[in-house]
């Protein structure tokens, strides 16, 4: 199971600590330094099938700087996926990989279980 957080995100370090309480090992992977990339966004976005929105971090500095929200509506998945690829800032953080199963962000009601 892939771990996909931002270290000094404190959700993300809340569903981390979450996830050790539970005693289920992840693999740790830095969103800043070890981006996804274009082909594992793409994979990830129709394994979820609700479209690129949902991982977008819409209530980021830079999706707000780069006026996104007006944009996203115009783009298909490899295009949403290219740009996420290219600053991990950019994806709703964290991301929990686990095969064919993904939970983007943190949710408190998953973690419990």
């Amino acid at each position: 199971m892939q771990f996909i957080y931002y270290p000094r995100c404190s959700t993300c370090l809340k569903a981390l600590k979450k996830l050790k309480e539970k005693g289920i090992d992840v693999t740790l992977r830095d969103i800043v330094n070890e981006t996804p990339t274009q082909e594992e966004l793409v994979c990830w976005i129709r394994q979820n099938g609700k479209g690129i929105k949902p991982f977008f971090n819409t209530s980021g500095k830079l999706y707000r700087e780069m006026n996104l929200k007006d944009k996203i509506n115009d783009m298909n998945e490899d295009e949403a996926a290219l740009l996420l690829s290219q600053n991990g800032m950019l994806i709703k953080r964290p991301l929990l990989i686990d095969g064919e199963k993904i939970i983007i962000g943190y949710q408190k009601e998953i973690y419990e279980k």
